[in-house]
């Protein structure tokens, strides 16, 4: 066995990272998607994300993923929540490390690359089920954020310049709170 490898007689799992990225437009809260190109779910949207490389740190991970599947390079991303139920990807044991950014619709204009047939901002509200389980992970993120903004005072470190933090709180207002 060479250097850097092992070998163990039981399965592993694998790690993902996933980027949930918003904006703020027409008073609404959008999330960044991707169409998938591949299966599983291919055609269905989803966040952007995939495999973490064997020598990646994670914040390298989440920022190659979102710049290879949308265009999109320089949000801030923060990671809030690691998901592992045990069914949650068809491919196997999947853990996902979620991140969270806020980015400007208007200076980030995404387009399908890498596995990924497309890329948009989707308004959230009326948002139905797209890959996996990452309708929980939004809600989560839309939970994280909602706590950010009642704990900020004046500025949140996540929000580019040209989003105010009250446009932002304005569109969490639009939305149900979680379990309502």
């Amino acid at each position: 066995m060479g250097k850097g490898q092992y070998t163990y007689e039981y399965p592993r799992p694998m790690v993902t990272v996933d980027a949930v990225v918003f904006t703020v437009r027409d008073a609404q809260l959008e999330v960044l998607l991707i169409k998938r190109g591949n299966e599983p779910f291919k055609g269905m949207w989803a966040m952007p994300g995939g495999f973490v490389e064997m020598g990646e740190e994670l914040d390298a991970a989440v920022a190659r993923e979102l710049e290879e599947e949308t265009g999109v390079s320089g949000v801030p991303l923060e990671q809030f929540h690691t998901f592992g139920a045990v069914h949650r990807d068809p491919r196997g044991r999947v853990i996902t490390v979620a991140y969270l950014g806020v980015a400007d619709w208007r200076t980030c204009r995404p387009r399908g690359g890498d596995d990924a047939t497309d890329a948009d901002w989707l308004p959230l509200a009326g948002l139905r089920r797209i890959a996996c389980d990452h309708n929980e992970v939004i809600a989560c993120a839309v939970e994280r954020l909602r706590l950010l903004v009642r704990s900020s005072e004046g500025r949140m470190a996540l929000l580019p310049a040209t989003l105010s933090l009250e446009e932002l709180r304005r569109a969490l207002d639009g939305l149900p709170e979680a379990g309502a």
